[in-house]
């Protein structure tokens, strides 16, 4: 019997839901974490039954030899972690983004192909079973040519807290876009098949949570809300919105909807939760007719199964380091118009 793969995780944030996705497949085991903060480490040493435990990231690394590396930090560390870890010879699944921007995403895939070693993007909202099925829906021709979509996750008041490294560029790189909408943005592009795109059009603004973190005190230098349009070269079109603070009805509002020549379909969230529906809409011999994902649901494993089966099996993995890549070039476009108030074409 071969031996299980030997995982090894970076940051006690994002990370425990890193550490018990790979624990649940039979042929990973966990054997050391890493984070900065001892205190944390030591909150959850016993909790989590965590093995070896590290505050240098780079020292577990070099020490343990992990055959898979799970980034988990705040953005700016993305690229330089995952090619220490790459060039350890680890397989390495990176928290989203990908990177601060296109150009660390274009070093790091530089890397993984240098490296002879797998890299992938946790764009965990094409690992659940209405996404899934979305993408069997799509790939079957039934709604037939997509031709638009628009792509949403918006918060009433969800700022993730003042003074963190969330809300400052330095070590975000952005605000909700790049932290909540990235995810939509992949959900959309991976249905839609990831087209070429040709040009971008953006707008932030910093209405609302500005003025709030200045009062108290805390640094903010980041949107809280931002949009954008893309137009690919196939004809199709995107509009993304994304933010942390905005004056609607709902607390947490999260939906992407596909329009095809065939039909259609939506993706949302229920009662402002992270429970997801899909919905299906049709003309059928010129009738309407509207239908709907029921249980059972297809079987689909979370994005860090997903990731060890895919090295055990060698087989591909759901999502491509090229497509890390375009969504950070589309983010990167998104703010440049927004600062330039002109579209940006994409080479």
């Amino acid at each position: 019997m071969a031996a299980k793969l030997r995982c090894a995780v970076i940051g006690l944030g994002m990370g425990r839901g890193h550490i018990a996705g790979f624990r649940e497949h039979p042929e990973a085991e966990v054997v050391a974490v890493a984070d900065t903060d001892a205190a944390k480490l030591e909150k959850f040493r016993d909790e989590l039954k965590l093995p070896a435990v590290y505050t240098d990231p780079l020292e577990m690394i070099a020490r343990e030899r992990p055959d898979v590396l799970s980034i988990a930090v705040p953005n700016k560390f993305h690229a330089e972690l995952t090619i220490a870890g790459l060039e350890a010879g680890c397989h390495v699944l990176c928290e989203k983004p990908m990177a601060m921007n296109a150009t660390e995403a274009e070093t790091m895939l530089a890397a993984s192909r240098r490296c002879g070693k797998r890299l992938g993007i946790n764009f965990s909202y094409r690992f659940n079973p209405q996404a899934y099925a979305m993408k069997q829906i799509v790939d079957s021709g039934r709604i037939g040519n997509i031709y638009f979509a628009r792509t949403v996750w918006m918060r009433r008041r969800g700022m993730p807290g003042f003074g963190g490294w969330f809300g400052t560029r330095e070590l975000a790189g952005g605000g909700p876009l790049i932290d909540l909408g990235v995810h939509r943005l992949d959900l959309a592009l991976w249905l839609m098949g990831y087209p070429e795109p040709e040009w971008v059009m953006g707008a932030t603004y910093d209405k609302i949570a500005g003025p709030i973190a200045a009062k108290s005190g805390k640094k903010f230098d980041v949107e809280d809300f931002a949009c954008g349009f893309i137009r690919f070269k196939n004809g199709a079109s995107l509009e993304i919105d994304a933010s942390w603070a905005g004056n609607i009805k709902e607390r947490e509002f999260m939906q992407t909807r596909l329009l095809g020549d065939k039909g259609g379909l939506l993706h949302r969230n229920l009662n402002e939760s992270y429970e997801f529906k899909l919905e299906c809409f049709e003309e059928i011999d010129g009738c309407q007719f509207d239908t709907e994902l029921h249980p059972p649901v297809p079987e689909c494993h979370k994005s860090y199964y997903t990731f060890i089966d895919a090295i055990v099996k060698d087989v591909p993995f759901t999502v491509a380091p090229e497509e890390g890549v375009t969504v950070m070039r589309l983010l990167d476009a998104i703010y440049e118009s927004a600062r330039t108030g002109a579209p940006v074409h994409i080479d």
